[in-house]
């Protein structure tokens, strides 16, 4: 799917001749860059506004389909009641930013970071890394408290669906922020002070680009993907593709008993770079897990989830250690979600980022396995899993 099908459908307009028509750009049907730049507050969810004679915070919402109070929350440091002429206003859209319905490529990916951004000043959004062809790793946090959370998503690229899983939690969370509301029967904003959660929610965007289309056949990266591939016809392509595009599976690159996971996948035949299951050429091989290891190292939190797709468990030990309050919250986790808690069986206990976190750390740290079926699980299953998602992703950051 083109994004342009996703802003079409946010405009209202039912091709692209229909929405250049209304913007009065010459009705070509072609995806031209005055077009593109017409489309992309519908992918963003926000205008940059100049202000007119006449101009309040009503009228202004009223004519752009959104609230007073989000323009206040986009505009922290103006007085509303104070508007000149030619001031300049971040106004959002009156629609919910991360799409659930849509597949989210890398692009959609920055582009929904921008808007968050633009609609919630408080968050912030900086890159922490990039992958070996130039896509860069983003981290967000939210919060004023001491106690920091990291959550990652998307180590496995045809586990794609966990990255808006990750930024939808984050959308509402900082929405109740902004109203004072409730998140899970919890007071955002007592856990805004309390705790400070850091989100990675691409941590294999490259992978992620070739699973959802962002990526395609004369981009750099596509062709040594095919070639790797071939190697595993049993393997679908670009379906069946976990690992990043130098063909590593990054959840197996970490230094957590390495070299076990490298006997257990070599003997499954997974002896090089390709599609799954290949552990890279030594730990830590790779840029993106390089990141996440530097970005944990440089929080230090408390507690971390990792998210992955699918079976309905949340694995929570690594080997035999159990980290102080890591059952009894797994079990909570379990009770709100409807998952089991389970040990992680043992030709996929090495070498994961959990396994790291928890083995360098003795803290809480989990892999939840949301979902049931078979990668890439369908965005139809998406609001089962958002639903049975959020008490572990709230109670994260009410119990760290």
């Amino acid at each position: 799917m083109e994004l342009y099908e996703l802003a079409l459908r946010r405009a209202g307009a039912p091709d692209l001749a229909e929405f250049q028509r209304r913007e009065g750009l010459p009705p070509t049907g072609r995806a031209d860059a005055p077009t593109w730049a017409a489309l992309l507050p519908w992918l963003r969810g926000y205008r940059e506004y100049r202000v007119v004679p006449g101009d309040n915070y009503t009228r202004i919402a009223a004519r752009f389909g959104t609230t007073v109070r989000a323009l206040i929350t986009a505009n922290p440091n103006q007085d509303p009641l104070r508007l000149f002429v030619g001031q300049l206003l971040t106004v959002p859209l009156g629609f919910e930013l991360v799409p659930t319905d849509f597949p989210l490529s890398y692009e959609l990916l920055c582009l929904c970071l921008d808007g968050l951004a633009a609609r919630y000043p408080f968050l912030t959004v900086r890159a922490v890394g990039e992958t070996a062809y130039g896509r860069k790793l983003w981290q967000i946090a939210v919060g004023l408290g001491p106690r920091r959370v990291l959550y990652n998503g998307a180590h496995h690229a045809n586990e794609w669906i966990t990255a808006p899983l990750l930024l939808k939690f984050l959308e509402q969370y900082a929405g109740a922020i902004s109203e004072n509301g409730k998140l899970y029967g919890f007071s955002a904003q007592a856990l805004y002070q309390r705790c400070t959660l850091h989100l990675v929610p691409m941590v294999d965007p490259d992978g992620v680009d070739l699973v959802t289309g962002g990526l395609r056949e004369g981009d750099p990266g596509y062709a040594e993907a095919r070639t790797l591939a071939d190697r595993y016809p049993a393997v679908p392509f670009p379906q069946g593709w976990k690992a990043n595009l130098r063909g590593v599976d990054l959840n197996l690159n970490y230094p957590a008993r390495w070299e076990q996971a490298r006997e257990n996948k070599f003997a499954l035949g997974y002896t090089r770079p390709g599609p799954r299951d290949y552990v890279g050429p030594a730990p830590l091989s790779e840029p993106e897990t390089q990141t996440m290891v530097r970005v944990t190292e440089q929080l230090e939190p408390r507690l971390t989830l990792s998210w992955h797709t699918q079976g309905g468990v949340i694995f929570w030990k690594f080997l035999r250690m159990e980290p102080p309050g890591a059952r009894e919250l797994g079990e909570r986790f379990a009770a709100v979600s409807g998952y089991s808690l389970e040990d992680v069986p043992d030709a996929a206990a090495y070498g994961g980022y959990k396994d790291w976190f928890i083995l360098t750390r003795d803290r809480p740290g989990y892999t939840v396995e949301a979902g049931r079926g078979e990668n890439p699980l369908p965005l139809e299953q998406f609001d089962d899993i958002y639903a049975r998602s959020l008490g572990i992703l709230t109670l994260g950051l009410a119990e760290a």
